[in-house]
Parts: structure tokens; C-alpha cells; sequence
């Protein structure tokens, strides 16, 4: 399998520890992806400072193609992080990034030679989501967007990710149902600590939450959706949602998204830290 993740990266900066860590949705799935056997790259705007660079070497030690991304003077978007005592995770200041992501006809060509593209709405590319769509399947990440804002996306999307965590497990299912009605192949809705549902086909799976050590949620989800994805061309869905369940948990007992911490001082000398 081939996967590209499309759009954000970030640095997540965890100012209690000290430490700051690569991530983004887009990075995370697919660094979590090649680490479960797929073929992967990135494609996205790194920034030209310390934090890019934190990006840029983590993908290259995890062999996440990155060539076809643009290397700008942008500043790094970031992050900074709260973790409560059961290691849930709170955005406490964000700086969004300062730079959009227009792909060119040569970035389509390149997209089409991937079987699954991964983005979501922290990547603003909705505007090019139905040329993405039109050269490869795309997996779709709303997270707690509402459906004013999937209704016209999700034509273009075959696997669409929501999360729900106050949706009971009927209401879940009612949920997923209205986004499959609007086009995609599979509906995923996330439910925090209680599970996930997968709609597909006239057809629903439940997977809890697999108990663990919870050190750190921050892309639990991104791993989650990594492992469904991989598995779910060949596994049946009760298999690849148990797996997904699993490698989530897993992740739950690390820092970061994928690791590959930084000191926070050297990539933010404390007069420069607001």
C-alpha cells in the first residue's frame, strides 16, 4: 500500500516537560502508516527554522518520502500542550501556519501514484479536495467538525473520520449513517475512551477502547486511523478495527505523536518563548 499524507505538520510544544515534539495529523499518519508496513510519504509546507527542521528529520529517520514538499521561510506552526493527571491532552495556545498549500498539476500527478491520500481540515485543502479525489482515494480526518462543514466535502472522500466522544453507541451509528448517505465508502466515528464505529455498506462494527497506561492521547486518534487504513484493504473490518484499537492504545504510552522529542529551549531560546 501507498499512502501520502497531504497538508499539515506542526510542532507540538509540551511546555510542563520542556520538550517538543514533531506532529500534525498529516505527518502522524503517515510516519504511524509506514511503521505498519506501508509505502509512504508527505507532502506539505516545512518550515525553514529549527521546528521544520525537527519535522523535516524525523520524516526522513522514519523513511517517509518528503522530496515533493515546499521548504519555505515560513515559521513552523505549533502547538503548546496540556496534559491533565490521566494524561488527556488540552491545546492551551495554537499559531496556525502562515503559509497555504496549493498543489499544482504536477503535485496531482504525483498524488495519483498513491492508492490512498490522508488529510484533514487542520490541512486547508478543501478547496482541492474534489482534484485530489479525482486521482486517488482520500481518507478524510473532520475530528469535531460539524456537518455544515463535511455536507460538500464528503462527496470526495471514500473514508471519512469524525469524532464524537458524547455519542452513545446508537447515536453513533445514526450519525455514521448520515455521512455514508452523502458518499463515502466507510464512516468512522471515534468515541474517546468508550470506542469506534465503522459504517460501511449497511453494516456496523463496534470496537472499545483497549485498556492501557495512558501517559499521553496527543495522536492516539492519527495512529488509529493510520492502522484502519493499512489493514483495511485486506482485513475484514472487525479485524482491522480490533488491530486499530490496539496500536492506538499503544501510542497512548509515549509522549508525542510519534515521538523524536527536542528540548524546548534549544528550539525556543526562552526570550523568544511568549
Amino acid at each position: 500500500m501507498r499512502l501520502c499524507g497531504v497538508g499539515d505538520n506542526v510542532v507540538d510544544r509540551y511546555l510542563d516537560l520542556g520538550l517538543v515534539f514533531p506532529g500534525g495529523s498529516a505527518c502522524n499518519v503517515a510516519v504511524h502508516a509506514g511503521r505498519l508496513g506501508a509505502e509512504t510519504a508527505y507532502l506539505g509546507s516545512i518550515g525553514a527554522d529549527p521546528a521544520g527542521d525537527l519535522v523535516r528529520h524525523s520524516l526522513a529517520a522514519e523513511g517517509v518520502e518528503a522530496r515533493w514538499s515546499r521548504y519555505g521561510g515560513h515559521p513552523t506552526p505549533r502547538a503548546d500542550v496540556k496534559l491533565d493527571a490521566d494524561g488527556n491532552r488540552t491545546f492551551v495556545d495554537y499559531v496556525p501556519p502562515t503559509e497555504d498549500l496549493r498543489l499544482s498539476p504536477a503535485d496531482l500527478d504525483y498524488l495519483s501514484s498513491f492508492d490512498l491520500v490522508h488529510t484533514g481540515h487542520t490541512s486547508l485543502v478543501e478547496e482541492q479536495l474534489p482534484d485530489i479525489a479525482r486521482v486517488t482515494k482520500v481518507s478524510f480526518d473532520f475530528s469535531y467538525k460539524d456537518m455544515e462543514y463535511a455536507r460538500d466535502l464528503l462527496p470526495s472522500v471514500g473514508i471519512a473520520f469524525f469524532s464524537r466522544p458524547r455519542l452513545d453507541r446508537r447515536e453513533c451509528a445514526e450519525f455514521a449513517a448520515s455521512v455514508l448517505a452523502l458518499g463515502p465508502r466507510f464512516a468512522v466515528v471515534t468515541c474517546g475512551d468508550q470506542g469506534a464505529l465503522l459504517a460501511a455498506e449497511g453494516r456496523t462494527v463496534w470496537q472499545p477502547a483497549v485498556p492501557t497506561e495512558v501517559v499521553d492521547t496527543l495522536g492516539a486518534g492519527d495512529a488509529f486511523a493510520a492502522q484502519l487504513l493499512v489493514a483495511l484493504p485486506a482485513a475484514p473490518a472487525e479485524v482491522a478495527m480490533a488491530r486499530a484499537a490496539a496500536y492506538a492504545a499503544s501510542v497512548c504510552r509515549h509522549h508525542g505523536g510519534y515521538g523524536y522529542p527536542a528540548d524546548l529551549d534549544a528550539l525556543y531560546p526562552p526570550e523568544e518563548t511568549p
